[in-house]
């Protein structure tokens, strides 16, 4: 596809002094969920109102105390779960319900009309201010559209004054010159300014002033320098909250709301998981989420994700794509050989070091502080290196192979996960195991056996091993002396053709807890022409369990010769 002269390149800001790229975010900003009505427009299906009630408590229970629950002049449906919401006594004392409006005096009173009887109530009203909507749809120049937001503004006063004369209810005001990235900065900084005028706007009871990214229509840095450049223009700036609604045209809204935030910006407005038209709106989880992760507290509660995430699809009947940051199926998983290890390295010197820390490679956070499990972090395919297939068994089964077995058990898993042509589970990976070394039937078996302890000719004491191995199904007695019960053994089945077989290296761990741990054993022994072979058992006693994985490790070395 190539470049055609058909696009107009978006007229930047010009901010030589800007200040926000040496400014760090350290605090939350103020939140406003608009799930309920920007994404609820969004969806195919809409949601209904026992829907709508159930995200409502959830949008609670995460922590939001500001939430657009609807458009309540522009439907039935709209002005219906409002009522709801207000008659059922779902909203909590502490919450503000937002409502949005159009600055026309039909919806206005509308809007007034269904807010009766609660508490908290934001009264979000907007026009469109941006030269393409300004030339497209209305044919009006500036001086017309700032009439129409004063005189909406104006109504919206007068109508306040009543309703807090008749009930006492709390009203605060937002104005939204919509499609502000694509209005002239000064001529926003105009038409609001005219708005907080027309309020009567002070540090005491400010007006949000909410700078939408209705559309993205540059890049994010832009986007800051739009914001700074607006905060330090304002009049009466500490009479005004400073609202953004970044969407994600480009793809970029996560950033722009981050930036934002650095150029000056209070409050955001967002949904969950970034639900909303086209590509959506900014996504809060991730946002929140990111300042978790810099030890900035986010005031919102995502500690049990993938709840939050369930009712999220259950209402919106909308997937988290499985790549979702934080929230997504494989948001925390590695394919990678190379990441796997070093994840796994990770996980070690967590447990080794005692640190205060989170310091596990490419995991900027800990699954476990949104109550994800640990064991979908490293997952296999033939792509997987030779550690991820022992993270998998030491984080499903409580197998620790030693580092020198890696490689061996890593091919093997390979090998199936080619042959399968797709993701190995677990439980495949643990059969793979089982199969390969603690199920194996092979050349030789361990019949019966026992020590004794014996004093040689320089008198220290020896081990003694006397006991029966099958050889291709024939008993064989065989006696064998060493420094140890290892060492006797392997003596032992130097008589039965095994002395091409050197023993190399022993390792072994408890598996479970109390009086039913067991013991299993990892051996490691070097045939004649240099290749080195692994076996494993697992048994109550210690001995067995070593004789077991010797065993296992000499059918193995035969078979593959």
């Amino acid at each position: 596809m190539k470049p055609v002269k058909k696009y107009i390149p978006f007229d930047y800001v010009q901010l030589p002094d800007r200040q926000w790229p040496e400014k760090r975010i350290e605090k939350a900003p103020v939140w406003c969920s608009v799930d309920m009505r920007d994404g609820n427009q969004a969806l195919v299906t809409p949601m209904g109102i026992d829907e709508k009630v159930k995200f409502f408590h959830m949008l609670t229970d995460i922590g939001f105390k500001e939430i657009e629950v609807g458009f309540p002049s522009a439907s039935e449906t709209e002005y219906a779960i409002l009522r709801t919401l207000i008659e059922g006594n779902h909203i909590p004392d502490d919450v503000w319900i937002q409502v949005l409006v159009q600055a026309r005096e039909e919806l206005i009173r509308k809007t007034f009309e269904a807010v009766r009887g609660a508490k908290n109530v934001i009264v979000h009203f907007y026009n469109s201010t941006s030269t393409l909507q300004r030339k497209v749809v209305f044919g009006k120049d500036m001086d017309g559209i700032v009439d129409i937001a004063v005189n909406g503004a104006k109504l919206i006063k007068e109508l306040t004054d009543a309703e807090v004369a008749r009930s006492g209810m709390n009203i605060r005001y937002e104005y939204s010159p919509e499609s502000f990235t694509g209005t002239e900065i000064d001529f926003s900084v105009r038409i609001c300014e005219a708005v907080m005028d027309t309020m009567g706007s002070t540090k005491e009871n400010p007006i949000i002033l909410n700078l939408p990214s209705t559309v993205e229509m540059c890049t994010a840095n832009t986007y800051a320098d739009q914001i700074e450049y607006f905060c330090r223009h304002i009049k009466n700036r500490e009479a005004a909250i400073i609202s953004l609604h970044p969407h994600n045209d480009r793809g970029t809204g996560v950033a722009c709301a981050e930036l934002g935030l650095m150029a000056g910006a209070d409050r955001l407005e967002g949904c969950l998981f970034g639900n909303g038209e086209r590509t959506g709106n900014l996504d809060i989880v991730t946002v929140g989420l990111n300042m978790f992760t810099q030890n900035v507290d986010p005031e919102l509660d995502f500690s049990n994700i993938m709840a939050l995430r369930k009712v999220y699809e259950e209402c919106t009947r909308m997937q988290v794509p499985p790549r979702q940051p934080y929230a997504g199926e494989l948001a925390f998983t590695a394919f990678s050989g190379s990441h796997q290890d070093a994840i796994r390295k990770g996980f070690e010197y967590m447990k080794n070091s005692g640190t205060e820390y989170w310091e596990v490679p490419y995991l900027p956070i800990n699954p476990a502080d949104l109550n994800r499990d640990y064991e979908p972090v490293i997952r296999i395919n033939s792509q997987s290196g030779k550690g991820g297939a022992a993270f998998v068994l030491e984080q499903t089964m409580g197998y620790k192979l030693p580092k020198e077995m890696h490689p061996e058990f890593g091919n093997i898993v390979k090998a199936a996960a080619d042959d399968f042509g797709d993701e190995l589970t677990s439980l495949q990976i643990v059969s793979l195991f089982r199969k390969e070394y603690l199920e194996l039937e092979g050349k030789y078996k361990l019949i019966s056996h026992s020590f004794k302890e014996v004093r040689g000719e320089d008198g220290d004491v020896d081990s003694c091993f006397e006991g029966v191995v099958s050889v291709d199904g024939e008993p064989k007695n065989i006696v064998g002396y060493g420094n140890g019960p290892i060492n006797s053994f392997c003596k032992a089945l130097n008589s039965i053709g095994l002395a091409d077989l050197d023993f190399v290296n022993y390792h072994e761990h408890a598996v479970g807890n109390g009086s039913t741990a067991k013991a299993i054993c990892y051996i490691e022994v070097e045939r004649g022409d240099g290749k080195h072979f692994f076996g494993a058992a697992i048994h109550p006693n210690v001995n067995t369990a070593a004789m077991l994985g010797i065993i296992c490790a000499s059918n193995r070395a035969v078979r593959e010769k």
